[in-house]
């Protein structure tokens, strides 16, 4: 079943190649979506895809990269219709 969910995600996460690593996940767990900083200094990343791929992404996120300090992720369903076709960073 394919869902949909919002995560922002706290911490250092900002400078240290969060969006590059969470891109290469995504790809890597056949995840669509995109990943973008927000102005707070928080990373909101939006996903597309099966659940169990999606459980195994939230569980990468809350430990991101060696080079970042997670913090926090929050966590949302995500209604919109946007069908994403990739995963892609935003800026």
């Amino acid at each position: 079943m394919e869902i949909s969910k919002i995560f922002i995600i706290y911490g250092r996460v900002q400078g240290v190649g969060f969006r590059y690593f969470t891109w290469k996940e995504a790809i890597r767990l056949g995840i669509k979506g995109s990943v973008k900083n927000l102005s707070d200094g928080s990373v909101q990343v939006i996903v597309q895809g099966n659940k169990d791929n999606i459980d195994l992404f939230r569980e990468w996120l809350k430990q991101g990269p060696r080079t970042a300090s997670v913090k926090q992720v929050l966590e949302q369903d995500y209604d919109k219709t946007t069908q994403y076709i990739e995963f892609s960073i935003l800026r």
